[in-house]
């Protein structure tokens, strides 16, 4: 398993954390696959889909080294070490709890608690966040990482909810190191679709968006 800094690093160059939420356990290494090929090589597993830690153990060993998986929506210490048994290489969590940050990190683990205010952010940070999720973004905007960066310059920041191909740019311009994008990438319809073609499509543009707002900072 590759060291937190390791993760961290690999989850900024792609630029694109695809948050994967499914009704059909099945469906998965469909979507992985068709991500990657894509580009989008950071891919949370989110523990709303079914059989959850099970699909992470069973696809972790096969995966090449490049892609990075790891497993989000998890609340508490016991969802984290379980999840790290299965093979997640990062923990993202839509709030803030320290000891999920805590059993991530005794076992050498990336981390990501969700925040939503700048005394929430400060505070996960100075626990030891590798990466605060700005979370939900959708109500926040571009605008509020720029805030942040003044008196937060070296926070890494990535924002989840409401991320679309649209904004992208406006977030990684705004100082963001990741986007995390949900249903802009992988929504319901298009995987009972089986249209994986066009889930391939949609990360090739993402990656493109991040890269090309990256090229303007």
């Amino acid at each position: 398993m590759s060291s937190r800094a390791e993760t961290v690093a690999a989850l900024e160059a792609c630029g694109v954390v695809a948050v994967i939420r499914l009704k059909e356990a099945g469906t998965l290494r469909a979507v992985v696959d068709a991500l990657a090929a894509g580009g989008v090589l950071a891919l949370e597993v989110t523990m709303t889909v079914p059989r959850a830690l099970e699909l992470i153990a069973e696809i972790a060993p096969s995966l090449p080294p490049e892609i990075v998986l790891g497993a989000g929506t998890v609340l508490d210490a016991a969802t984290a070490r379980a999840a790290i048994e299965a093979g997640a290489r990062y923990v993202v969590s839509p709030v803030f709890r320290e000891e999920v940050l805590r059993v991530c990190h005794r076992a050498g683990v990336a981390a990501m608690p969700g925040c939503f205010t700048p005394t929430e952010i400060l505070a996960a940070s100075e626990a030891g966040a590798d990466v605060v999720k700005v979370f939900p973004a959708t109500a926040l905007g571009p605008g509020y990482f720029r805030d942040l960066r003044g008196p937060f310059p070296d926070l890494r920041l990535m924002p989840t909810g409401g991320v679309s191909l649209a904004n992208a740019g406006d977030w990684i311009r705004a100082g963001a190191v990741a986007i995390g994008v949900g249903t802009a990438l992988v929504d319901a319809g298009t995987v009972a679709a089986r249209r994986f073609d066009e889930i391939t499509e949609r990360a090739r543009q993402f990656v493109a968006a991040v890269a090309a707002a990256r090229s303007e900072r």
